[in-house]
């Protein structure tokens, strides 16, 4: 366990910044505390300054997990946010996009978001920005990226993509074996 260095953390901030800007400074100075972000096995962990203390205690290689694991760095050293993040992106997001109830599904199996399951967009949403994906009751169900531009998704075709999927909570049931 360890902090990030200079290079994980900018490009681990610019990954996070496309979906909460400015408001990634809310994640780190919250009014219950402080909170940081620590490396562990690749994999990077919010935690409380207070956990992080009494962790001190336990050996690295005996360390599974700490505080909520936001994505892990590739081989290739680049971040990629992980479902369990949602929760603290969410009350955050810039840019959301809400679903009809019949496109949840789809959604929650790792598909696309079609405009024909669009129930809404916030408005001036530019093309490949990071969006939050949530129901029409407004519960968060996961990211991904504007295929389209708000403008764009007024007049294209009802079958054409218009978010791309990265993460949902459904994965938390396909793949609860491998998840951290």
């Amino acid at each position: 366990m360890r902090p990030l260095t200079e290079e994980e953390t900018r490009v681990m901030f610019e990954k996070i910044a496309k979906y909460i800007g400015e408001n990634l400074q809310l994640l780190v100075d919250r009014p219950d505390g402080t909170y940081c972000f620590r490396l562990h096995n690749d994999r990077v962990y919010y935690v409380s300054e207070m956990i992080l203390k009494l962790a001190a205690n336990i050996s690295g290689e005996k360390l599974v997990s700490l505080g909520t694991c936001f994505g892990k760095f590739t081989k290739t050293h680049k971040f990629r946010l992980h479902v369990t993040a949602l929760d603290y992106l969410a009350p955050y997001a810039k840019y959301k996009v809400w679903i009809k109830p019949g496109a949840e599904q789809s959604f929650l199996y790792g598909n696309h978001v079609l405009k024909s399951g669009l129930g809404r967009i916030t408005e001036n949403t530019s093309q490949y920005q990071g969006v939050v994906v949530y129901s029409m009751a407004d519960i968060p169900l996961g990211f991904g990226v504007a295929a389209k531009s708000t403008q764009d998704c007024r007049k294209v075709d009802p079958m054409t993509i218009v978010v791309f999927h990265q993460a949902d909570i459904g994965e938390y049931v396909r793949h609860e074996e491998t998840l951290t």
